[in-house]
């Protein structure tokens, strides 16, 4: 989501409009939930992705409408029976598309979606307002999780925003104009923590950014611990013992993946893990190590019920074995948890 912005506010800045699909609602095993995002340039480049297939394709036309009249509109979309066989696909489903169109002539449009793409660069939470009705039809703003607004914003915004902040993408009517506003949360990616820079940590870190994470790796080894090695993660830590972690921002949206070089190192960094709010703490292993190590930090006052938020053996059971699959369980089970946490349904089962 952060390049797609990125993208967007470059084209403003370029002077050139575009066409967004944004799908506002989803329902059954729609190709992507509510949120998934796309825009399409005046020259026809596709930024983003809404699912593929016939519903983006429809989308692309639409797009032309949207272009020549300057002016957005909803659309209901349904893939269901033999509209989904015809497009041969596997997920079917039905929803909203919004087609809104960005001008980049209008105040203001340039700096939101700017602003939009360095919120998320920078980890954090806003919201992106499109108002789809009245005199600022088709305008759009940001709001940051310290309440500042950057774009067209007016009105009695918190009494109505404070109602988005279950982080779903809504349709709202303010309480005093009347206007519909689409809020869309945009959403920290994600911070993962990888203890431990060896042959598995090389290979999740890239993959975890792949997919939208943001990583920090940390080892105690100078030769290990080096951003040569790990030239796709956001940082890269030499530190000077697993036994006694520096102080790090962690939160419900950071991820603690624990596969450092050895028993010891991973009881201890595990030991701290447990006393953080982290969303989701993982550890490599087998169950007889895994089990070996609850038992000796039950002996320093740790609970069942604590060693109930570890993920171990780590990753999704898929029969990993080498550093490349291993890689690809954890990040599995990551997306899943993720998923689980925004409450995102699982599609096409």
């Amino acid at each position: 989501m952060q390049k797609l912005f990125q993208d967007m506010a470059r084209l403003l800045s370029e002077k050139k409009s575009l066409v967004v699909a944004t799908i506002i609602s989803s329902d059954g095993s729609a190709p992507r939930t509510a949120g998934a995002k796309m825009a399409v340039g005046p020259d026809g480049t596709i930024y983003g992705t809404i699912g593929g297939g016939q519903l983006e394709a429809e989308a692309i036309s639409r797009a032309g409408d949207v272009f020549r009249s300057g002016k957005g509109f909803m659309y209901p979309f349904s893939l269901k029976g033999e509209d989904v066989a015809g497009m041969d696909m596997i997920c079917g489903g039905s929803g909203e598309v919004l087609l809104d169109f960005v001008d980049a002539e209008a105040a203001g449009e340039y700096g939101v979606y700017q602003a939009a793409a360095e919120v998320l660069a920078a980890g954090e939470n806003a919201w992106l307002l499109t108002f789809l009705e009245g005199e600022r039809n088709g305008r759009h703003s940001l709001v940051k999780a310290d309440g500042s607004m950057i774009g067209c914003a007016d009105g009695d915004i918190h009494s109505w925003l404070e109602m988005s902040r279950c982080n779903a993408v809504s349709l709202y009517r303010e309480p005093h104009g009347g206007r519909r506003v689409l809020v869309e949360p945009l959403r920290r990616a994600g911070l993962v923590y990888i203890f431990g820079a060896g042959h598995v940590s090389q290979k999740l870190a890239p993959l975890c950014e792949t997919v939208g994470f943001k990583t920090a790796v940390l080892d105690d080894r100078a030769e290990f611990a080096d951003s040569r090695r790990f030239p796709e993660a956001a940082a890269v830590r030499l530190i000077e013992t697993f036994g006694r972690l520096p102080e790090l921002p962690v939160d419900e949206d950071s991820y603690m993946v624990i596969v450092t070089r050895g028993h010891l190192h991973d009881e201890a960094v595990l030991a701290q893990a447990l006393r953080t709010a982290a969303g989701y703490i993982g550890m490599i292993g087998s169950r007889r190590k895994r089990d070996k190590l609850y038992s000796s930090l039950e002996k320093k006052g740790f609970r069942p019920e604590d060693f109930a938020r570890v993920h171990s053996p780590i990753g999704t059971d898929i029969g990993a074995e080498t550093p490349e699959e291993i890689a690809v369980s954890i990040v599995g089970e990551l997306i899943k948890v993720r998923a689980e946490r925004r409450g995102v349904p699982r599609k096409c089962r």
